[in-house]
């Protein structure tokens, strides 16, 4: 993936981290009673860990962060894409799960008794410049495929419902598709003009919130119709972020379209694809830190000297620590390593956000 696309000989780092602001597992309880009947919640690293962000969560993060400075005296910069709303679980029984009504992620904090420090802990971390955030969607839900599992009295979702949770990835239900999670994932075209509104609605959210809007977008696992490219464009979004693959909505069929991206490149609607090559996902590797670490910097150490940007995949449920404290701990001390090793490794490293560097490449 390093060989084709922009290049410059600039070691830059950049570290997007998806999911901020949404609830996914909403409580240990929840967990707890999914789990006490049959529904194997511990299958995936996202159940046990991923919870909406705490003040502590924040705070801890930018203890790190704050210890490493590249040869411009910038902090490392946490890409923070953030899903903006959260469905109204309240609303939505009320209207018979016909309707979708949504909240803004603040109101989630607020509901949450360990949140209450949430927003402002966010708008610290974006002052001191630990991060940036980019939109990330409107909600992490296939909101119609979701409401007609609960129409259809899902057992499994109805119960996941009452406990204010939607999340269940298929490596603990499987499903045929669309996913549950994956917002794009459409099965019908008629669902196109909903997404289109979720996108305005979802930049209006974010600019509201966060005083910009966002130039970079990142789809739900990766999964984005080509139809939509121009809603993109017309609401001020003009990179894209996500994998060397864009998946395309399997429409119902059997088969799932892919279509290559290269790193720095115009697509054909003049969007620019930023491709990331790194990873460090401790969590999703079963806790593995030295692996994640040891794997990281290979990834890093590839992307320099391909003369790529070394864009590191790094899911928000890492840092968490609501249902383990071990799990935020352990990850902070390996995201503590990493830096290290970065920036005693190379020198005139340079840390970037996502946008920044599609500005970056964009003028050159």
């Amino acid at each position: 993936m390093n060989i084709p696309g922009w290049r410059t000989n600039r070691k830059i780092v950049v570290i997007e981290s998806d999911d901020w602001g949404s609830i996914r597992m909403p409580s240990k309880k929840a967990y707890d009673e999914l789990y006490n009947i049959g529904i194997p919640v511990n299958k995936s690293p996202y159940c046990r860990f991923d919870a909406i962000e705490t003040g502590e969560d924040f705070y801890q993060l930018f203890d790190v962060l704050k210890k490493f400075r590249d040869k411009n005296g910038i902090c490392p910069v946490i890409t923070t894409n953030t899903v903006v709303a959260n469905p109204d679980f309240k609303r939505i029984k009320e209207s018979g799960y016909t309707k979708y009504y949504y909240e803004p992620f603040t109101s989630t904090y607020k509901r949450y008794k360990y949140c209450q420090d949430s927003w402002q802990a966010f708008k610290t971390g974006i002052n001191k410049g630990f991060l940036k955030p980019q939109l990330h969607g409107r909600e992490h839900v296939n909101v119609n495929y979701w409401l007609s599992l609960l129409q259809s009295n899902n057992e499994i979702f109805l119960k996941c419902f009452s406990l204010h949770l939607w999340g269940l990835s298929n490596d603990v239900i499987p499903t045929k598709t669309p996913l549950i999670q994956a917002t794009f994932d459409i099965d019908k075209r008629d669902n196109l003009d909903f997404l289109e509104q979720s996108i305005k609605e979802g930049q209006e959210i974010f600019k509201s919130h966060f005083g910009f809007i966002s130039k970079s977008f990142i789809p739900n696992n990766f999964i984005f119709p080509l139809e939509l490219m121009p809603a993109l464009k017309k609401n001020g979004i003009d990179i894209l972020q996500g994998m060397k693959y864009l998946l395309l909505p399997k429409y119902n069929s059997n088969y799932r379209s892919k279509i290559r991206r290269y790193q720095g490149q115009l697509n054909q609607f003049r969007i620019l694809d930023l491709i990331r090559n790194c990873s460090f996902e401790p969590s999703v590797l079963g806790g593995s830190v030295d692996k994640s670490i040891k794997q990281c910097m290979t990834q890093i150490d590839n992307a320099f000297f391909w003369k790529k940007p070394a864009i590191i995949s790094m899911h928000r449920l890492n840092f968490m620590g609501s249902f383990s404290k071990a799990n935020r701990k352990n990850n902070l001390q390996g995201l503590e390593t990493l830096l290290t090793q970065i920036t005693n490794k190379y020198d005139s490293v340079e840390f970037m956000s996502s946008d920044k560097l599609g500005e970056l490449i964009y003028t050159n």
